[in-house]
C-alpha cells in the first residue's frame, strides 16, 4: 500500500479523535478519543519506518529502520499505563459524584 493511504488514514483517525475530545462531554469517550489520537500517531510512525526500511539508502543500515517501531512499542506501554491510571480516576470520580460528565466536574471546583 502507498504511504499516502497510511497518511490519509492516520490523519482521519487523528481528526476523529480531536473532534471527539472537543465535542463530547463524557470522560470515558474523551479518554478513548485521546487513545485514538495516540494510535493514529503510532500508525504513522510505523508506516514511515516501513517506508524508510524499503528505501535504497536504508538497505545498508537496517538497524535504524526498526527504531521507530521500538519507539511505538514504548508508546503503547505508556498508553497502557495511562489507561490504567485514567480509568481508576474515572471510576473514583463516578463513585464520588455519580456522573462522568466533564461539565459537572468544572462546576465542582468553585
Amino acid at each position: 500500500m502507498d504511504i499516502k493511504a497510511y497518511i490519509a488514514l492516520s490523519l482521519s483517525l487523528f481528526i476523529i479523535g480531536i473532534i471527539g475530545v472537543l465535542i463530547r462531554r463524557n470522560a470515558i469517550i474523551i479518554f478513548m478519543c485521546i487513545e485514538l489520537m495516540l494510535n493514529a500517531v503510532n500508525l504513522l510512525l510505523v508506516a514511515f519506518s516501513k517506508m524508510h526500511a524499503l528505501s535504497p539508502v536504508a538497505k545498508a543500515s537496517l538497524d535504524y529502520a526498526s527504531d521507530a517501531q521500538i519507539f511505538v512499542f514504548f508508546i503503547m506501554v505508556v498508553a497502557a499505563a495511562e489507561v490504567t491510571v485514567g480509568l481508576a480516576i474515572i471510576v473514583m470520580m463516578y463513585r464520588n459524584v455519580h456522573t462522568v460528565d466533564v461539565n459537572f466536574l468544572n462546576r465542582l471546583k468553585n
